[in-house]
């Protein structure tokens, strides 16, 4: 039976605003009440020019990866990864046997729910049911990539049997969904309109202290009963700061820790800010609706890809700070990359005009291509973060430039990601992560949502992108994920213009890192939870 201790989680309305306004006026530091306490860290401050990334419960939070990152301070995994690899999580162990196609994970016998309930196998086996019948979209149970049995083995030992062989599992599955806790969800039939306190009781190091939807902060409090160590920082607050002033408040030492422009990483660190660059798992991207004339036609979207100068476009618009992006979409340092795609699609403006007037299109006096007396025009959408504004403008200019008629519209971010979704756009700018494992291609080439190019019209692509996940042998597996670079190449349902250069800096009162291959499924952000436990 499980047992309840005697404990209560309190979630003050105002806290908040109270506590903030402490943080913002005695400034950030460790506490120094005595040498035994000096390592702990009172409060820790992040600045996010980016804001409200959802109630961060398993179903609430945004489904990109700064709403994951904030989930997982309150939610754990069976493993989970630190800057050098896997490492345990609510599993002290796991083995794979090959025999069965199954993975057996012995439990963590220290965990216990913030509500003080006791943490067992039975937990995980009822949230592999609960997310088989409410999907996330970071992770997919069902179908050939899913689990077909869960084997309840003893209180603290599970073995999960799977359909088929799937080489990301530790990665996408194991280090990727959260366990809930059974005595709670049991009853929640609609998790999206789950947003109560209960909502948030986890095995995580951090409780959920207060949210501010409408401000776009959260306040986080350490669970001291934490089954990895009670957490360094006591209190860990996400603040909305503008891009602009992140530096200033970093100075000032209102915050301890925020992402800063790469011209001022010099700058910063001569200052004595700890600076950390990140890898290249993100990429800027273009991606054009194929579902849509003259958009459907390869050769138009190969046109496309001759007409952007990215090398130019880094220059310019990044200011250097990044890699011109690879037309097969994994970036150049990735383990997976295909070589063959380092001179694809170099600038070539009138091999561009060669594909538009092979499609009959001529150029008019003007300057502008018509075809039956009308004019080629596309409408293009972007988003101010990240300095996507300024890319916008270079693309039209360039599409202009080459005789495409282009109208570009800078909206919010999740307009962005909506329009994208409901296939209202001709071109769309934005950006994702998680460009690690290759178990990221299917979901960003042929997938669902708005991160996807959602290209389903190639066979041989299809098959490979499924073919990929399940093959083991790492040697097989790469010439798999080359052939799919190369076919990708040539279909350019999206084109991947750059992977940025991207600096956080911070006090160094908490080791921030890059973690291996992204936290969960690939997400590059410098705020995994372990920095803040200490591990």
């Amino acid at each position: 039976m499980r047992h309840k201790a005697v404990k209560f989680l309190i979630f003050p309305t105002l806290v908040f605003a109270l506590m903030l306004s402490s943080l913002l006026g005695f400034g950030c530091g460790n506490s120094d009440d005595s040498a035994e306490t000096a390592s702990v860290i009172d409060e820790y401050i992040i600045a996010d020019p980016t804001g409200d990334w959802g109630y961060p419960s398993p179903y609430l939070r945004y489904s990109r990866g700064p709403g994951y990152t904030r989930m997982s301070y309150i939610f754990d995994t069976l493993i989970w990864k630190n800057e050098a690899g896997f490492i345990p999580a609510l599993a002290e162990e796991w083995e794979y046997d090959e025999s069965d196609n199954a993975y057996t994970f012995k439990l963590n016998k220290k965990v216990e729910w913030h509500d003080g309930e006791e943490f067992t196998a039975e937990d995980v086996a009822f949230t592999i049911d609960y997310v088989k019948s409410h999907p996330d979209p970071f992770v997919t149970l069902i179908g050939p990539s899913g689990i077909t049995q869960t084997e309840i083995v003893d209180y603290y030992t599970i073995k999960l049997y799977l359909e088929t062989t799937y080489a990301p599992f530790l990665n996408d599955i194991a280090g990727t969904m959260v366990i809930l806790p059974e005595h709670i969800w049991k009853d929640v039939e609609d998790p999206m309109s789950f947003n109560s306190p209960e909502a948030v009781i986890g095995t995580g190091p951090y409780k959920l202290l207060d949210y501010d939807k409408a401000q776009g902060t959260y306040l986080f409090e350490a669970f001291e009963d934490y089954y990895q160590g009670e957490p360094l920082v006591k209190r860990l607050a996400f603040v909305k700061t503008s891009e602009e002033t992140i530096t200033a408040a970093l100075r000032q030492g209102s915050v301890n820790a925020g992402e800063i422009r790469p011209e001022m990483a010099n700058d910063m660190e001569t200052d004595g800010f700890t600076i950390v660059r990140s890898p290249y798992g993100w990429n800027a991207k273009m991606t054009i609706n194929h579902k849509k004339h003259p958009l459907d036609s390869k050769e138009f979207r190969q046109a496309l890809g001759y007409a952007i100068d990215r090398q130019a476009l880094v220059n310019i618009t990044q200011r250097g700070h990044a890699l011109p992006g690879s037309p097969g979409l994994l970036p150049p340092d990735n383990a997976w990359y295909n070589p063959a795609m380092d001179d694809l699609y170099q600038y070539d403006p009138a091999k561009a005009r060669q594909l538009l007037e092979g499609l009959g299109y001529t150029l008019n006096v003007d300057g502008y291509f018509i075809k039956n007396g009308e004019y080629l025009k596309l409408d293009m959408i972007t988003q101010t973060r990240h300095g996507f504004k300024d890319v916008g403008q270079f693309i039209k200019d360039a599409l202009e430039d080459l005789g495409i008629k282009v109208s570009l519209s800078i909206l919010e971010s999740k307009t962005v990601d909506a329009k994208v979704e409901a296939w209202d756009f001709d071109l769309a700018l934005y950006g994702h992560g998680g460009l690690y494992e290759p178990s990221i291609l299917p979901k960003v080439i042929s997938g669902p949502g708005f991160n996807s190019a959602r290209y389903t019209a190639n066979e041989i692509l299809n098959k490979l992108l499924d073919d990929q996940l399940h093959e083991m042998n790492p040697d097989i597996r790469l010439e798999m994920v080359k052939q799919i670079q190369e076919i990708y190449a040539e279909d350019l349902p999206a084109i991947t213009l750059y992977h940025p250069d991207w600096y956080w800096a911070h006090d160094s009162q908490v080791q921030l890192y890059y973690t291996n291959g992204g936290m969960a499924s690939g997400i590059p952000i410098p705020l995994n939870k372990m920095a803040f436990v200490g591990r």
